[in-house]
């Protein structure tokens, strides 16, 4: 029955799917989702060991009324201010509240550490209550629409906000344009989500998100509080588009079925001890 209702929406408020624009910067989408056959990724052990969470229907979508703007922006500025103690030599920067991760020049170093050497006030409790609340709406979102149990879904790393800029690449960690299945690459990874800060065709061209289908490539046009998401197999096999100008900035938020791979929100106080 979930897989009806999932398909009659996805034909009612996506006809036109197969001239290969998922979602383009035009729309205002409530829920757009297109279903695809699960991969042979989500194993038999597996399915039986988190039962009920595991995707029994594979897809993605698109919705651009679950984070408000106010919200995105807010997300976005924590990013700028963040990502602007650091920066990767090459085109693409990570910073990632949980571990502190922040890209540098061709290596990372902890956020956290710079902070507390040099006494900054950078970030404010705040922003990490914002950054919850949209971990939370996110992860609730992708709860109802996959029909999984709240309680049967963690957040789960790496789960970053991303910089790219069209400077050339230096390092393997600069070339996000590779087409990659998150599943494989992240191997935590059962879910995965994209929160977009910026908007194509306005703060940055070039960029788009694309699915690649044995049909037609299916294009997502990045736009400020925009959310995709989908399973994480290889019936979501992906890449980002190489920038060709601007910048354009996203979070990713990444879920899991495995209890022992769960992370928590970060804690600021908890982090500059």
């Amino acid at each position: 029955m979930v897989g009806l209702i999932f398909c009659l929406r996805y034909f009612v408020e996506n006809p036109t799917v197969s001239d290969g624009k998922f979602a383009s910067i035009d729309e205002q989408i409530g829920i757009r989702f297109h279903e695809v056959p699960c991969s042979k990724d989500y194993t038999s052990a597996e399915k039986q060991k988190f039962k009920g969470c595991i995707p029994e229907i594979c897809g993605r979508a698109v919705m651009d009324n679950v984070i408000s703007k106010d919200e995105a922006e807010g997300l976005l500025r924590i990013a700028k201010s963040g990502l602007a103690m650091g920066g990767s030599s090459g085109g693409a920067s990570i910073l990632d509240l949980h571990s502190g991760a922040l890209s540098h020049q061709d290596k990372f170093i902890n956020i956290y550490s710079v902070l507390k050497s040099e006494n900054s006030n950078l970030f404010l409790e705040e922003d990490f209550k914002t950054y919850a609340r949209i971990r939370e709406k996110i992860q609730l979102t992708i709860s109802n629409e996959f029909g999984i149990p709240r309680d049967k879904l963690y957040l789960t790393y790496p789960t970053f906000f991303s910089r790219m800029t069209t400077a050339a690449a230096k390092t393997m960690h600069d070339e996000y344009w590779h087409p990659h299945v998150d599943k494989e690459t992240y191997g935590t990874f059962h879910y995965t989500s994209l929160l977009y800060l910026s908007t194509h065709g306005k703060d940055f061209t070039g960029g788009r998100f694309t699915f690649i289908d044995k049909d037609t490539n299916k294009t997502i046009e990045p736009k400020l509080g925009r959310l995709s998401f989908f399973t994480s197999g290889s019936e979501n096999r992906h890449f980002v588009e190489k920038l060709q100008s601007g910048i354009r900035y996203a979070a990713t938020v990444s879920f899991t079925c495995d209890k022992n791979s769960a992370i928590k929100d970060p804690q600021l106080i908890d982090k500059l001890k």
